[in-house]
């Protein structure tokens, strides 16, 4: 096949640390390393300094910011000002990797929309009503304008038939991949650096995810109430609003802060240490579009708890441990066996190993290529 030119929406490759950021630079990454007969142009409003370098040396990539008046209007030039770019850089296909299309792309060009979630529709009471608003009317426009959407899960899928109405055949499902680092082992002089840098407790479960509602952080520190005493628990993510504060008044007020720590500020190229010394991942978010946190779990070779519902199943298959994630006294017991049963523990992580196979960014990456080379037959 000849030569593709691919533009993707690049704001949260180069400006946001964590799930869509990571997201979206194994993508792009990935995709160019293993087609360099396909040039990738990455257009971004604007570059975060530590993310500044992260595409340097991969020669068939470049980039695209705004200049003149757009550099003061950043938000109207992604999804509107864009385009003289774009048209001017004669792309084939134009792939916006979160859950928005730019208004005004050429016929000509074909459209691909990644399609992450739908929480904006299922719970739009955890956003300012103004932003849920903006979240939907963005996701209409860019499942009507796309060719092809890519949904990272059946669940996500199944939302865009039942909620937005979605004809199934506009819909790919490729599952996501996680960060590179996760796959790979910690070199020792690494291990030893770390072990320093964090002085984690010799026995603890590891709950990574922004401390929001959605992911039900509170139910895991009412579960460590039942939980052996020499087990600690750490939760590693961000606090967002009156829900952290929640999460914190809880720890007090239970007498579990001698048990429970909080980072809030580790460096991502860490996760995989702080993962692999764990007792295992701690996930029970009541609704994701996928559960990136399973992968790392597992690629990181420590046993997983998490939901019973929406989409965890899938990324969890029969490598994990399951709980209702409103149901305090079962995550506590689930929580114990995974502790305490080392057979439980060997058998999850044998079925782990197949249960990876899924996720390999060799497999993911393929996905992508296939859908752009659809495109391309058309």
């Amino acid at each position: 096949m000849d030569e593709m030119t691919i533009g993707f929406d690049a704001k949260r490759a180069f400006n946001n640390n964590t799930g869509l950021g990571n997201y979206s630079r194994m993508i792009i990454s990935r995709f160019a390393m293993e087609h360099r007969d396909c040039k990738c142009i990455l257009y971004t409003p604007t570059i975060d300094e530590d993310l500044v370098g992260y595409f340097q040396g991969i020669a068939n990539v470049e980039s695209r910011q705004p200049n003149g008046i757009y550099r003061l209007l950043q938000s109207h030039w992604r999804s509107h000002g864009v385009v003289s770019q774009i048209k001017k850089d004669d792309i084939d296909i134009y792939h916006g990797l979160s859950h928005e299309l730019p208004h005004g792309l050429p016929k000509e060009i074909k459209k691909v929309v990644t399609m992450h979630d739908l929480v904006a529709w299922r719970f739009p009471q955890y956003f300012k009503k103004v932003d849920a608003n903006i979240y939907q009317k963005k996701q209409i426009h860019a499942c009507s304008t796309a060719d092809i959407i890519i949904a990272i899960s059946e669940q996500t899928k199944h939302d865009l038939i039942d909620i937005m109405h979605v004809p199934e055949e506009k819909i790919r499902v490729i599952y996501q991949s996680c960060d590179d680092i996760f796959w790979y082992p910690i070199e020792d002089y690494e291990m030893k650096r770390l072990q320093k840098k964090y002085r984690l407790p010799e026995k603890y479960f590891i709950c990574v995810g922004t401390i929001e509602e959605r992911k039900n952080q509170l139910s895991v520190v009412r579960a460590m109430k039942g939980v052996p005493e020499d087990i600690k628990l750490i939760i590693v993510g961000r606090p967002r609003g009156l829900y952290a504060e929640e999460v914190f008044s809880e720890i007090k007020r239970s007498g579990l802060s001698n048990r429970i720590s909080v980072l809030d500020d580790a460096d991502f190229e860490d996760f995989p240490y702080l993962y692999s010394r764990s007792l295992g991942t701690v996930y029970l978010s009541t609704f994701e579009g996928f559960g990136i946190p399973i992968v790392e779990g597992m690629c990181c070779h420590v046993p997983v708890l998490t939901s019973n519902c929406s989409s965890m199943p899938e990324a969890g298959g029969d490598a994990v441990l399951y709980a209702d994630p409103m149901n305090i006294d079962e995550i506590s017991a689930q929580m114990t066996r995974l502790a305490s049963d080392e057979d439980l523990r060997q058998q999850l992580l044998e079925k782990s190993k197949v249960q990876l196979e899924k996720f390999r960014p060799q497999v993911i990456t393929k996905g992508y290529y296939d859908v752009y080379s659809s495109l391309m037959r058309q």
